[in-house]
């Protein structure tokens, strides 16, 4: 099932540049911010992060990895709107398009790694890319695992918890499994509600909650976050900093000056594109 209501305001997209469109966050600077000023670089502590320094103008000025986004891997149907085709990726498509990353030298990065990069200029292999999933669809484990595994490539998995082991998506032995393998399990919520309308409660159920869950399977600390819908504000940021979480990822729209690494970008791939057109569409979004 796709979570369609919302998603549809990150579209349209050209095959030029590749742009979804997010509401840009607003809002106060947070605590825990110094304000950047002429003269002043802003150096910004991540409480889960206290002995890394951070420095926004610095993260920002490094040259972007690519970070794509998967939904649904399976063949189209009869009943698939054009829209929701922008979601689904048919998995000849995806096992194209993952071939031709290993065929063109790239080779997968997590999120510590990008981490590591950003914050302490910390090599990278060459041509790294991030392999994303959102939702927990049994799909990215059935074909996406099986696929990545050929060419060593690992994976992301934003996973919302509320449909473990509910119909089309994975179960938790499959989530612990993906884990055991070197996969990343990340959270996206308990059910894929947009961030910037939650209070404090709120945040309890749906990433408190959902991350012990997680860690409770995966034996391991969750700690990266995906924004359901990629849609986020700076209340957003300051309430996943107060929860420990290390970096989120959003999608398209221009990282946040203050907070960088909480506004990661990332890129879904269509499935109407072929393996050159992701290819060259990615190229193009992060470049530099």
């Amino acid at each position: 099932m796709i979570r369609m209501k919302n998603l549809l305001l990150f579209l349209p997209f050209t095959l030029s540049v590749f742009s979804i469109s997010c509401q840009s966050s607003t809002g106060k600077v947070e605590a825990g911010t110094v304000p950047v000023t002429d003269t002043v670089r802003q150096k910004v502590i991540a409480p889960a992060l206290a002995d890394t320094l951070i420095d926004a103008p610095a993260i920002l000025a490094k040259a972007q990895i690519p970070v794509l986004c998967y939904h649904q891997i399976r063949d189209w149907r009869p009943g698939d709107s054009k829209s929701a085709k922008d979601f689904i990726v048919p998995p000849a498509i995806f096992r194209s398009q993952i071939k031709l990353l290993a065929d063109s030298g790239y080779h997968t990065i997590l999120p510590d790694d990008l981490y590591a990069y950003l914050t302490k200029g910390m090599p990278l292999p060459s041509r790294p890319v991030m392999l994303t999933y959102d939702d927990g669809d049994a799909d990215q484990y059935n074909i996406a695992a099986s696929e990545m595994a050929k060419y060593g490539f690992k994976g992301v998995y934003f996973v919302m918890t509320v449909s473990l082991g509910r119909s089309i998506y994975m179960t938790k032995e499959q989530v612990k499994k993906l884990s055991d393998e070197g996969n990343v399990i990340g959270s996206h919520t308990w059910n894929h509600q947009d961030v910037r309308h939650y209070t404090d409660a709120d945040w309890d159920k749906q990433l408190t909650a959902s991350v012990r869950q997680l860690e409770e399977i995966t034996g391991k600390p969750v700690k990266y976050f995906a924004y359901p819908f990629g849609a986020w504000n700076k209340d957003a940021l300051a309430a996943l900093k107060k929860r420990n979480i290390t970096a989120a990822f959003q999608l398209s729209t221009k990282m946040d000056p203050d907070d960088p690494l909480y506004t990661i970008r990332r890129m879904i791939v269509p499935g109407s594109w072929s393996a050159p057109v992701m290819l060259n569409a990615m190229k193009r979004t992060f470049k530099g």
